[in-house]
């Protein structure tokens, strides 16, 4: 175990920065072995601050000289910083220093990605470009220069000046220093333009290497539409005259919201229909949503500290996800958000690495880019917005902006703007920020001369973060459905409060069926305990959209837990209910899709495990594979009319509508080829042109047995393609059968184009060994002593993306004792491992709770 646990940080220890930084001027002499950065930062002292000695930020820097107001100086060096004495007038900090952008394999700070410079910043990456006070309450206005011999060299803000080798850049807008980024190299731009609400041109840039040019069409349509709909819905305007975005090969994230010049992973920004998915196009639409949006809800206001980071990526979440309900399907956007809420957040709040929206403490702040801190993050301003209202949220939105722009904001002021505009007292809806853990809700009906009385009880598990959780306000959205499919009320938000509380409806002629939790009101556990007749009238006849999908995924896991527990056969009601819903033309082809989705297997684990029982990953996959053949028996019937009647006759668009076919389309092929042979799948495969039905038509022949010529062929045609080849080494893990899966993940790592210091590469292999549940548990620990061994490898090079991925483990606990053993020896192994770095330390020491 290391020897030294890294620092924590605490939220109660906050103080201000002792000085004020009025302006940055910094020159960079690019190098790729040495980078000189010369910065000159005008101080003043903070009237707010009590304490005021003098410490920059720095890490691996070459200190050359140091100037205050022009004097040379000496300061005190150490592996964090600098510290040194200064006037108690305004004073101008001047500083050279030398950095090694090659060596930089971190990803963090200023690096070369194939030659490119390019920069990431956020957390904590400037301190690696200069000695800075490298905190988000510290903003100021930068100036830049560039200086190298690159035909591309870009910076924030807008340009100054330029010349052959030479560019100039100014920000006029305070940023803090996360928000910096600089980018150079031999680059293409794809140009654009937007013209805002009052009138002004923008110029709009998308940058990529030579070759990927023809990749660009959608992206820049996507940051139209962003830009558009942000001044529609929210009233906000872009301030600068010049928006950039530039595609890197190299990113350990999708992208950074760096201000006028966002920096994005390449996967999360480039795609044409012969390489990409449609859930691709999707993904980076709404990414590219994501970093605009940003503008205003990150940058303009941004952070007042790290552990206000929710502040900026959870109102931004949720801002993108409004974006994608408007541009596609706003019901499957609702399904999808919950599925990955429940397959990501949940299971960090039932696990060792639960924790607050906004934690008390950390000790690296890269760890706490989590999906409680996005995904929960975002439904706790879905909840603030369905509890006051929609108008009332945008006047609370409109004076957040009014009183906090240019602001390091925290969450009690973006509470405050609620309550002066409501009137409401938030005190206690300010817990969903303050407690871990997921609330379990729990309703009893009683049903008496025409009154129905729902009667609620909350629970949260105490968890470490969390020992004693207190009742939280949880909005619930109920309509209630009558005997003959009829909506007997319109939806009505019960504002829970207490521990236990009823809600009665009265004047009804006939006991209907409650429709609770409505469009997912509150990320909560809920236990309805229905008939199955009624839960197939809901499946049959609920008018919410979410609660008709959620009505067959209980029917489907409760058929499956019983499948793995008890032995049985497949429910016949939710077959024939599923059945019903799928044949109905009248719906959505891309709801129809999900409605044959079935729960993950590491949904069903963790079920298992609330029940008191031991999850076997190996009967948990073999119930999946059992139902799945059920349903194709079941849709023998339908599934080639449906597949025929998703064909489409014209031009690949990745839009909502030809998508939401598709999606079926490959559905059916998926469940006809389970009957059948790989004949379909294969004239399928053959006759593609776009990603989409090639990709699918792939995985049903490899799930067939037929993949390993198409998987030949698939790499002749695109091993050329980085991002294409990353889905063709995912889709071997995934489709790996359990025993397999690991000799797979090793059999990929020995192929030559496998690069492991790539991000997108390392997750592809991994990340996708990760998530397939049966192949990652297996009983052999192959898969846990494989990882572990990338993972050792991985840290010394790229400690931020080695503790994400160590998330793997999180579950480790519920499994056998023989399967425990195994996964606390690789946990054991990776923390042995002579000078873990402090990220992957605090990550595995809380997974394996050492």
């Amino acid at each position: 175990m290391p020897d030294i646990a890294p620092e924590t940080i605490y939220l109660a220890d906050y103080t201000p920065f002792g000085f004020i930084v009025d302006s940055v001027a910094l020159t960079f002499d690019l190098d790729p072995r040495a980078t000189r950065v010369t910065s000159r930062i005008a101080f003043r002292r903070n009237p707010e601050a009590s304490d005021f000695d003098f410490f920059l930020h720095g890490e691996q820097l070459k200190l050359n000289s140091a100037k205050i107001d022009g004097a040379a100086v000496s300061p005190k060096i150490t592996d964090k910083g600098l510290s040194c004495d200064v006037p108690d007038t305004p004073f101008v900090f001047e500083a050279e220093v030398e950095i090694d952008p090659t060596g930089n394999t971190a990803l963090e700070g200023l690096y070369m990605s194939n030659g490119m410079y390019c920069t990431q910043c956020e957390a904590e990456g400037f301190r690696k470009i200069t000695y800075y006070p490298d905190r988000p309450d510290v903003m100021a206005t930068f100036k830049v220069t560039i200086n190298g011999p690159h035909p591309v060299l870009l910076s924030n803000g807008n340009p100054v000046s330029s010349s052959e080798h030479h560019a100039k850049w100014y920000d006029p807008w305070p940023k803090p220093a996360y928000l910096f980024a600089l980018v150079a190299g031999d680059l293409i731009a794809h140009p654009g333009e937007f013209t805002t609400q009052s009138g002004r041109k923008v110029d709009l840039n998308l940058y990529v290497r030579p070759g990927d040019e023809g990749k660009c069409a959608f992206g820049m349509e996507a940051l139209i539409a962003s830009m558009k709909w942000d001044e529609e819905v929210y009233g906000r305007e872009y301030d600068l005259d010049l928006f950039n975005i530039v595609a890197v090969d190299d990113f350990n994230m999708g992208a950074m919201e760096n201000k006028g010049l966002n920096i994005f992973n390449s996967s999360a920004v480039l795609a044409s229909p012969e390489t990409s998915t449609d859930m691709n196009f999707e993904r980076i639409e709404a990414i590219i949503a994501h970093e605009y949006f940003h503008n205003w809800t990150g940058n303009r206001i941004t952070c007042r500290d790290w552990f206000q980071l929710c502040l900026k990526e959870g109102l931004t979440v949720y801002r993108d996800s409004q974006f994608t309900s408007d541009m596609r399907s706003a019901a499957v956007k609702r399904i999808s958000d919950v599925i990955d809420l429940r397959g990501r957040q949940f299971a960090e709040d039932q696990g060792p690495l639960a924790h607050p929206v906004r934690p008390e403490s950390f000790q690296e702040i890269n760890n706490f880019y989590t999906a409680t801190v996005y995904e929960k993050g975002a439904e706790v301003i879905g909840m603030l917005k369905t509890l006051v209202g929609d108008d009332a949220y945008a006047k609370a939105l409109d004076l957040y902006f009014e009183r906090h722009d240019g602001d390091a904001a925290t969450i009690e002021d973006w509470l405050k703007v609620f309550e002066d505009t409501t009137g409401r007292d938030l005190s206690q809806f300010k817990r969903w920020y303050g407690q871990a853990g997921t609330p379990r809700l729990s309703v009893e009906e009683a049903w008496e001369d025409g009154t129905l009385t729902l009667t609620f009880t909350q629970h949260t598990p105490p968890s470490v973060a969390t020992p004693d959780p207190q009742p939280q306000v949880i909005p619930i959205a109920t309509g209630l459905i009558g005997p003959n499919g009829n909506e007997l009320a319109e939806t009505r938000i019960l504002e829970m409060t207490e521990a236990r509380q009823s809600f009665v409806f009265e004047g009804l002629g006939a006991r209907p069926v409650a429709s609770i939790l409505r469009g997912f009101s509150a990320p909560v556990v809920l236990t309805h305990e229905l008939s199955d007749a009624d839960r197939a009238h809901l499946l049959a006849h609920d008018t919410d959209t979410f609660n008709r999908w959620e009505a067959g995924r209980t029917m489907a896991r409760q058929s499956l837990l019983a499948m793995i527990t008890k032995d049985a056969a497949p429910d016949s009601a939710y077959l024939d209910g599923i059945h019903a819903v799928v044949c109905d033309a009248s719906l959505d082809p891309a709801y129809r899709a999900l409605m044959l989705g079935l729960p993950s297997q590491s949904d069903l684990a963790s079920a298992l495990h609330d029940q008191g029982q031991v999850p076997d990953p190996a009967a948990i996959y073999r119930a999946g594979e059992a139902m799945r053949d059920a349903m194709a028996a079941r849709f023998a019937d339908k599934a080639q009319s449906i597949y025929d009647a998703c064909k489409i006759d014209a031009p690949y668009d990745p839009g909502a509508e030809q998508a939401g076919k598709r999606s079926l389309g490959n559905a059916m092929l998926s469940l006809i080829t389970r009957r059948t042979n790989g004949d379909l799948a294969q004239a399928q495969y053959d006759a593609a042109d776009n990603m989409t039905q090639q990709l699918s038509a792939l995985a049903c022949l490899i799930r067939a047995g037929d993949g390993e010529t198409a998987l030949a062929k698939f790499e002749s045609q695109w091993r050329d393609d980085r991002l294409v080849m990353d889905k063709w080494f995912g889709l071997q893990v995934l489709e790996a059968k359990p025993e397999e899966a690991a000799a797979v993940a090793d059999t990929l790592t020995k192929h030559s184009d496998f690069n492991w210091k790539n991000p997108n590469r390392f997750r592809a292999v991994f990340g996708s060994l990760s998530v397939h549940h049966a192949g990652f548990h297996h009983a052999s620990g192959d898969a846990y002593a494989l990882l572990a061994n990338w993972l050792i490898k991985l840290d010394a090079v790229n400690p931020q993306t080695t503790a994400r991925m160590c998330t793997a483990f999180q579950t480790w606990k519920r499994y056998d004792a023989d399967r425990q053993a195994k996964a606390a020896a690789a946990l054991d192994r990776i923390l042995a491992t002579p000078d873990l770095s402090p990220d992957t330390t605090e990550m595995l020491t809380r997974i394996r709770g050492v």
